[in-house]
């Protein structure tokens, strides 16, 4: 096939256009064109007045060969890369022990898909729920304040990315396309089709509950087994090698080759591991607030007159600030026409995240607003990054009342340092509830000098950002793991062989597609090795 980059068309342009641009650039006929096929689509919102759409496009035609012969010093017609994929092993008919993977978010999932498409069995072991059982205690807590330590938006089926966005873009460095074999396993599972080429793709929430369904089925349905409720208590190591895992309920099940995709929050297996000796360093996460303004504000900031428009849906922001004291502030899981969630785990402590619908219609757009934090300022061991996470969340806990309610300010009264004592044009949308007060008690000083800051410096790319009604709440904490399992070239652990340290939990993924990608490179690394 040929590739076809950097077609551009008007924002409005009528369906058959795109057809006859191809026509025109190739300087074909319509019958040369066999079929085409959309593999990216992008916006150039530079213009307000002028919004561009930039396709990228497969072709087939009987005329290939000339083509890529006459257009050979030009860089936008191109050979199309071969984005199948391809299993790397096959189980054998003999296999023995089988293959564990602990969690089962898009991390776990993919690992043990890949496995289980390769013939290996894998069993996945999840201390959470079923994503619908789970779903029920995730929207009891947001309603009723009834916090299960063991079912929440961070434990269960799904992982912590079921209760986001469901965004599946990513900045990783991804040569052999695994990214594309992840869309194309989400299409298969019933996400919408286009996901595999509109510009930051996201599913939604409340979809993503079947597609984890049809995804643990179509595990089962390759030989693989799924358990959930069933925490890991300990891993047996041996003269530096996996024995396999011993379950809360005293039962083991011996395997050589253990999948460690346990997501960032589970504190409590980071402690185990630390305990048993497996190499664990920290590393740098990021703290701060949630911010919400009305989304029409950003809709009208980046699309002017064509604000709402349906190809363009809407409108998100990447912000970054390097401040005066040092630190850099940047927007982080940014929400288009979303909501901010209780995304606490731990009785007593309160954190938040941001989700959206597929739809993206809310009123208020929301994002996460963080300051980047190092072990320099947590230098007290590899565990020092979640004993300050936990600090930082019990003492927003108790700014809330000590009932999930999170704490929250008005923008405006946070940059001028007085309270907030009532709302304005901005409902924030955290439930149980929000407390109105003073946040800058609640993180470190540097981080709340660094946030005032930025506020200001966004204002000036987005008119309106530090808007006095638009309102913070606290706190986010779990931007990413605060640790990570070191892993050799084989994807084992340093120190641990037949350890396989994978996803966000262990420091090598941020976000649904990156962690599905690191789960497939894992499984590979898992089944060469069998």
């Amino acid at each position: 096939m040929l590739r076809l980059n950097e077609i551009k068309l008007p924002l409005d342009h009528p369906e058959t256009a795109l057809r006859e641009a191809i026509l025109k650039k190739l300087q074909i006929t319509a019958a040369d064109l066999t079929r085409y096929t959309i593999f990216k689509r992008s916006y150039d919102a530079r213009k307000k007045s002028q919004i561009i759409l930039v396709y990228i496009v497969d072709i087939e035609t009987p005329k290939q060969k000339a083509l890529l012969q006459r257009f050979k010093k030009d860089p936008h017609v191109v050979l199309a890369p071969n984005i199948a994929y391809t299993p790397v092993a096959q189980a054998p008919t003999n296999q023995q022990k089988r293959p564990i993977v602990i969690g089962t978010g898009p991390c776990g999932m993919f690992a043990g898909l890949l496995l289980a498409q390769m013939g290996f069995r894998p069993i996945l072991l999840e201390r959470g729920k079923s994503v619908r059982d789970r779903s029920a205690d995730t929207f009891g807590f947001w309603l009723k304040k009834r916090l299960n330590p063991e079912s929440n938006a961070q434990f269960g089926e799904g992982g912590a990315g079921t209760f986001s966005d469901g965004k599946l873009y990513s900045q990783v460095s991804d040569p052999k396309h695994y990214g594309r074999k992840v869309l194309n396993e989400l299409v298969a599972a019933g996400a919408a089709p286009e996901i595999l080429y509109i510009n930051k793709p996201h599913i939604g929430t409340y979809r993503l509950v079947k597609i984890v369904q049809n995804m643990r089925s179509k595990i089962e349905a390759l030989g693989g087994e799924i358990r959930f409720q069933t925490k890991v208590q300990d891993i047996e190591i041996a003269a530096g090698q996996v024995r396999g895992v011993r379950l809360e309920n005293g039962e083991f099940i011996a395997s050589s080759h253990v999948v460690l995709a346990i997501g960032h929050s589970a504190r409590d297996t980071f402690q185990m591991l630390f305990d048993r000796g497996v190499y664990i360093e920290p590393k740098p996460f990021s703290i701060g607030f949630r911010i919400e303004h009305p989304q029409s504000l950003i809709d009208q900031c980046r699309f002017g007159e064509h604000a709402g428009h349906e190809r363009l849906g809407a409108a998100d922001y990447k912000l970054v600030h390097h401040c005066n004291n040092g630190r850099s502030v940047y927007s982080f899981c940014m929400c288009p026409g979303g909501k901010v969630v209780a995304a606490a785990s731990e009785p007593g402590r309160l954190v938040t995240n941001g989700m959206s619908e597929y739809a993206r219609n809310e009123s208020n757009a929301n994002s996460a607003i963080v300051v980047g934090i190092t072990p320099a300022d947590y230098p007290d061991g590899a565990l020092a990054g979640i004993a300050l996470q936990r600090s930082l969340e019990e003492r927003a806990f108790a700014l809330g009342g000590g009932t999930y309610e999170a704490p929250g300010q008005l923008v405006g009264d946070f940059l001028a340092d007085r309270p907030s004592t009532a709302l304005g044009a901005v409902t924030p949308s955290y439930k149980p509830g929000v407390k109105l007060g003073d946040l800058s008690t609640s993180l470190p000083e540097y981080a709340i000098v660094a946030i005032r800051e930025a506020l200001l410096a966004f204002d000036r790319q987005i008119p309106g950002f530090a808007m006095n009604d638009a309102i913070l709440t606290g706190i986010e904490t779990r931007t990413s793991s605060p640790i990570c399992i070191k892993r050799n070239a084989q994807y084992q652990s340093l120190n641990t062989i037949g350890l396989y340290p994978a996803g966000e939990g262990a420091g090598y993924a941020g976000g649904i597609l990156s962690a599905g990608i690191d789960g497939i490179k894992v499984a590979e690394a898992v089944a060469l090795s069998l």
